[in-house]
């Protein structure tokens, strides 16, 4: 069996890629050789020093190390001992590794967008949103892969506890509601990843609202990512949608803002912006002149 090295967007977490999967549907994260028992391989990686935690999933082993080594003096070496010790029998998981089934509880909601249904989750999903408007866009979300094999399922947003399918016209919600929230009640009970979240990266209009690029921003863009913050991201969330600010034109007074989930492509979405967002930032900013245009609207 030939494993694949793989760098992520964590330094010193590197991946070790199976052409075949170990796992279906579940993940495992060993802090200690003590917490993998249920891993043999996992064990016998943890008499490695350099190494901090382990993580199955997939068709991969992801290891992340202690500093006190690089991941190029050793790759290569924990890939071939990796190999070797399947080669010589060793299992990656026993049988009787699998997780205890978690209830949960899915239901749908319906969002001002025909097309967008929004299936509330009573458990967090995702650190932070993230939008996927293709399968290709899937490599940071197993769910969201998943999701994607079913020929109605045109886009998907993923937000803290929700997350917004937007279908195409070939299905109606009467037909595949049910299977839907069946589908992601039991893939997430049975312990499937939904997002891996050390491959998670920001999107830049979300770069330009964390507090270390905030502080680089003139004071009415500020103003304006915090209106949106406070007044606007909470009712569009209800909603199954999400905004983020790009960008404020000081000469043209034009605030461009970028729509996810049930806000993109929303018929209704022009009239909120127009009639809600625009004029709230008017009175609140005390500028008549402001106007709001969406980038993908």
């Amino acid at each position: 069996m030939k494993i694949t090295i793989k760098e992520t967007q964590n330094p010193t977490i590197i991946k070790f890629e199976f052409p075949d999967f170990l796992t279906r549907g579940k993940n495992y994260e060993f802090k200690n050789i003590d917490e993998a028992q249920n891993s043999p391989l996992a064990q016998k990686l943890f008499y490695l020093p350099f190494v901090k935690t382990v993580y199955i999933s997939g068709n991969f082993v992801a290891i992340e190390r202690f500093s006190i080594v690089e991941w190029t003096d050793v790759q290569e070496e924990v890939a071939e001992q990796i190999e070797n010790f399947l080669a010589q029998g060793g299992k990656v998981l026993l049988e009787d590794t699998a997780p205890k089934k978690i209830p949960i509880s899915v239901y749908g909601e319906t969002t001002p967008n025909p097309a967008t249904l929004k299936f509330v989750v009573n458990r967090k999903i995702t650190p932070q949103a993230v939008e996927f408007k293709n399968i290709d866009a899937t490599k940071v979300s197993p769910l969201a892969q998943a999701l994607f094999q079913f020929p109605f399922v045109k886009e998907l947003f993923f937000d803290e506890n929700y997350i917004s399918i937007t279908k195409y016209d070939i299905a109606s919600w009467d037909e595949v509601t049910l299977e839907l929230r069946t589908f992601i009640k039991e893939y997430i009970e049975n312990g499937g990843v939904i997002v891996e979240e050390n491959l998670l990266e920001q999107a830049p209009q979300q770069e330009k609202q964390q507090i270390k690029n905030f502080d680089h921003l003139d004071t009415t863009s500020q103003q304006i990512i915090n209106i949106l913050e406070e007044y606007v991201k909470p009712a569009v969330a209800a909603d199954g949608g999400n905004i983020l600010f790009d960008s404020f034109d000081e000469q043209s007074k034009r605030v461009k803002v970028v729509l996810q989930g049930s806000c993109n492509g929303c018929p209704s979405s022009s009239f909120t912006l127009k009639n809600g967002i625009e004029n709230m930032l008017k009175d609140m900013l005390k500028d008549p002149e402001i106007i709001v245009e969406a980038l993908n609207s």
